[in-house]
């Protein structure tokens, strides 16, 4: 087990300690003061999307949606549901496929909503369509546990 997880700053890009044994649901960045964990899942760019994947130790869960799919609305709040659940296990966030779409291209989006979830700087587990708050938690979990996390 770690001493310690990175985490990435949402607001500012920051990579921040977690020692483990501390709450890191109160936790606060170093570098801009800004919670680190607010519950609620954000909405990310290609780069911000990256730097969460590759610089943070928490398992990345991504929704990549689109405004105007009408299954992505729908599991909007339960994906808000889920977050609210599973942070700070878990980085929530959303990525936009029509405003990102050569990140989109490079995942291999083929349908929204699409929900990935990133372990280790790897892609550890993937499902399309729209799912409820305890489906999406207990979808990460079971990846989890199969990846050994």
């Amino acid at each position: 087990m770690p001493a310690e997880h990175r985490a990435v700053c949402l607001e500012c890009g920051a990579i921040n300690r977690l020692p483990v044994g501390r709450p890191a649901a109160e936790a606060r960045c170093g570098s801009c003061g800004k919670p680190l964990f607010t519950g609620r899942p954000r909405d990310v760019d290609a780069a911000m999307l990256m730097r969460q994947v590759e610089k943070g130790t928490l398992p990345v869960v991504v929704d990549v949606w689109a405004a105007w799919c009408g299954p992505c609305r729908a599991m909007a709040p339960e994906y808000e549901r889920a977050a609210a659940a599973g942070e700070p296990a878990a980085r929530f966030v959303k990525l936009d496929s029509d405003a990102e779409q050569a990140l989109s291209a490079r995942l291999a989006i083929r349908s929204i909503p699409t929900l990935l979830l990133f372990a280790g700087g790897k892609e550890i587990g993937r499902v399309s369509g729209a799912r409820s708050a305890a489906g999406i938690g207990s979808w990460v979990a079971d990846r989890l546990n199969a990846a050994g996390r």
